[in-house]
This record gives C-alpha cells, structure tokens and sequence, in this order.
C-alpha cells in the first residue's frame, strides 16, 4: 500500500502530530500533497513548558493554544498518529436519528419528460402559446400563419445526358 493512500484513508480523522520544535497539533486532517503539508481544521496546539525555577520535582506544565485551520508544512513534522474517526456526516446520524418512520405518499422526482397530457390537436406546442418575453417582440398578429401563400413549386430539368457510347445501344 503507497504512502498516498494511506494517507487518502485517513482524510477527515482527528490527527495528533508532533512537531520537530516538540510541540503537538490535534486537528482533523482535510488535505494533504506530495510533500506531506497538511490541512487540519479546528488545530489546538500543546505545548510543554519547563517551569524557571530548575527543580526536578515540578512537572511540565502543558499550554493549550486554539488555532483554528492550519496549514502545516511537511518539513516540520515528525510523528502523525491518529486521535479520533471523523465526525459523522448529517446523513449518518440523521439515519441513526431516534423511531424515524417512513411518512405517507411516495417520493418521486419532478417531471422533466413527457408533459401529463398531449397538447390539443391544431393547438400550440406547450411552451410556445404565451407572447414574446421582453420589449421589442413582434405583435401576435404578425406571428400568426398567413392561410393561401405556400411556395411556388420548383421546376428542375432533365438530367445531363451521359457521356457518349454509354447507356444506349444501337445494335
């Protein structure tokens, strides 16, 4: 398995990533690239801070810093583990949601077809009956078909004859 897809596997889990400067990032991973710079959303930053007076019974004391949405640079990192899985999505948890029961009628998607029924016979297509939209369309009168005026009909000639010898014999 390539780094790259472990990588893609884990997209959208909480990480905890160490830095080389010994500080810890938490943050929910949402991209990465070839050179292992990262994007964490809601990031917090850890922190140890060694107390000023040198004694050996104290301990570190851990700062907590909000961030927000961090991008990382790959060279900085030192060790990646994984804190958490990724939230649920809204479909999952409305799916896990409490005694959801199916309502009445059926779920179908708008009608894109067919119309529900044809348009009258002699009638316009739909769509086509209402006036020109805007200004500057001609008038209804001047779209109406004019009844009697059709095309002259087209005379064509005879076909050109062949080249001589061809098509007829004179045996």
């Amino acid at each position: 398995m390539s780094k790259s897809s472990k990588m893609t596997n884990i997209i959208n889990y909480r990480l905890r990533i160490t830095l080389s400067d010994s500080r810890t990032l938490t943050g929910q991973m949402l991209a990465f690239d070839k050179h292992m710079n990262l994007v964490l959303a809601d990031c917090e930053e850890f922190r140890k801070i060694k107390p000023k007076n040198k004694k050996k019974d104290e301990d570190e004391l851990e700062q907590k810093r909000t961030l927000g949405l961090v991008i990382l640079r790959g060279e900085t990192i030192v060790s990646m583990s994984i804190d958490g899985p990724p939230p649920p999505t809204a479909n999952e948890s409305r799916a896990r949601g409490p005694g959801l029961s199916m309502g009445p009628g059926m779920g179908r998607p708008a009608g894109r077809g067919m119309p529900a029924a044809p348009p009258p016979p002699g009638g316009p297509m739909v769509g086509l009956s209402g006036p020109v939209r805007g200004v500057g369309g001609p008038s209804p009168q001047m779209m109406q078909p004019r009844p009697g005026i059709q095309a002259p009909p087209v005379a064509y000639g005879r076909p050109p004859m062949g080249p001589p010898g061809q098509g007829v014999s004179y045996c």
